[in-house]
């Protein structure tokens, strides 16, 4: 058995490479080998949001407090709130972030395939990032 303490782990900055706008991320865990899981919770300021990325092995995202919104290459924006479960097929490009005017916190769960968790791709434009309330 092995507890983390709140406290014991440092919160980081999401790197500008992956992230526009102010992210937190806060580790979880991250199960030692041969077992691949891992977690974080990540807060999203208004407006940040990550890059598009993928996920060997998909990933799942517990949203914990806020309005945020998801989109799946092709699909429509969606906004999330606290209690929403989003999953990510493996190989689905996406991203995910805070509204535009509210921040937004979930716990992000994924595992590892060969070492690697996320296949990081180009960022989301503003324009990408868009969304009108009416649906337009």
């Amino acid at each position: 058995m092995e507890i983390n303490r709140v406290g014991t782990r440092a919160s980081g900055k999401g790197p500008s490479d992956y992230f526009t706008g102010a992210v937190r991320i806060d580790p979880l865990f991250e199960a030692a080998d041969p077992a691949r899981a891992q977690g974080a919770s990540v807060t999203f300021e208004p407006g940040a949001r990550t890059a598009w990325h993928t996920h060997p092995l998909g990933q799942t995202l517990i949203v914990t407090s806020g309005l945020g919104r998801v989109q799946r290459w092709g699909g429509a924006i969606e906004e999330i709130r606290p209690g929403d479960v989003i999953w990510f097929p493996p190989g689905e490009k996406h991203w995910h972030g805070a509204s535009p005017t509210t921040a937004m916190t979930h716990i992000a769960i994924q595992e590892r395939l060969d070492g690697k968790a996320v296949e990081w791709l180009e960022q989301v434009s503003d324009e990408q990032y868009a969304f009108k309330e009416d649906g337009e």
